[in-house]
């Protein structure tokens, strides 16, 4: 039988350092805990996941709690957590908590059936969650972020986001403008909007309250509210949307009323899930880098497991405008730093 010190003589480490590794600590260099992985798979060693659980009181489990697994977003954040996770000698529980809560999340991080949580999609609503954080519970948010909550959190500069839009849209001749805003709570689709909202009104073109749709993260939602968007006798000329999900459905609710896109109405996403390039959709959106906001999030979590009484940490990553056929413009220059 293969053991911790066979693996720790072939990657050329101390037996401390194996074990380091078989926790998640942050304290390995990176290129060591690719060694010791490396000889992990070599070696066929295979950890006994119950003596290392009584040994260090670790799982090496993370939970990640998403609210809808149906929108392909998550499916797609999921995949890069689980490589990050991978990469840093971890497994991975999922929790589709549809309210954001995740209270069965938390109740597994306080029985200690996983060592942290990666919440995706956490409100200020989110039951149990601020006082989880509270009681120094290692728990760390991605993707979406809570303004006054004290905890490790990842998240893209959704503001600038929605100001690259606007200044996209009104360089490229519309004055007409369409938004479908998604949800309130959500902290994501507020900041967008608020980016967004703020720079039309900066360039001289407020967003019209009337052309302002509200509803959840949907395609249906989504669809039915362009299609009364562009039945209106002055119906806007491009439509941004808070998220991709529903700008699928804004392009669909289009095609219904057989208006063309972008001939007739222009429409933009936000997030640049893989659906969006297909050749179907071809959709201009706002990327976030997920990858890298992944890998931020396991270090960040993995570090606050070895460490709970670390300052908080917010990292927060550019965005990027990609545009592609639904539009038929090309990226104008920002009049202003966003």
């Amino acid at each position: 039988m293969v053991t911790s010190r066979d693996v720790a003589r072939l990657a050329g480490v101390s037996q401390m350092t194996v074990s380091r590794v078989l926790q998640g600590s942050t304290k390995v260099a990176a290129g060591t805990r690719d060694r010791v992985l490396a000889a992990m798979r070599e070696s066929g060693y295979q950890p006994n996941a119950a003596a290392r659980t009584m040994r260090t009181r670790r799982t090496a489990t993370i939970g990640v709690v998403v609210a809808d697994i149906t929108n392909p977003f998550y499916p797609q954040l999921l995949e890069a957590v689980g490589r990050a996770l991978g990469e840093a000698g971890q497994r991975m529980v999922l929790w589709n908590a549809p309210d954001s809560g995740g209270t069965s999340a938390l109740e597994a991080l306080d029985e200690g059936t996983v060592d942290g949580l990666l919440f995706t999609t956490a409100t200020e609503t989110s039951p149990g969650l601020a006082d989880a954080v509270e009681r120094g519970q290692p728990i760390a948010l991605l993707h979406r972020g809570l303004d006054g909550l004290d905890c490790d959190q990842v998240t893209t500069d959704n503001v600038a986001g929605g100001r690259a839009v606007a200044d996209y849209l009104v360089g490229t001749g519309h004055t007409r403008i369409g938004f479908l805003a998604g949800p309130d709570l959500p902290a994501t689709a507020r900041h967008r909007e608020r980016g967004f909202r703020d720079r039309l009104a900066e360039l001289g073109h407020p967003l019209a309250d009337p052309l302002v749709a509200r509803g959840g993260f949907s395609h249906d939602v989504a669809r039915s509210a362009t299609r009364d968007l562009l039945s209106r006798q002055d119906p806007p000329t491009a439509v941004f949307c808070a998220n991709d999900l529903t700008a699928l459905g804004a392009v669909d609710g289009a095609v219904s009323l057989g208006k063309r896109v972008p001939a007739d109405v222009w429409v933009v996403g936000y997030d640049d899930i893989a659906m969006t390039s297909w050749d179907s959709y071809d959709l201009t959106t706002v990327r976030q880098p997920i990858a890298d906001m992944s890998r931020a999030a396991v270090r960040l979590l993995l570090a606050r497991i070895d460490d709970r009484d670390r300052p908080a940490r917010v990292e927060e990553f550019p965005c990027e405008l990609v545009v592609r056929g639904s539009t038929a413009g090309t990226p104008q220059p920002s009049a202003v730093d966003t």
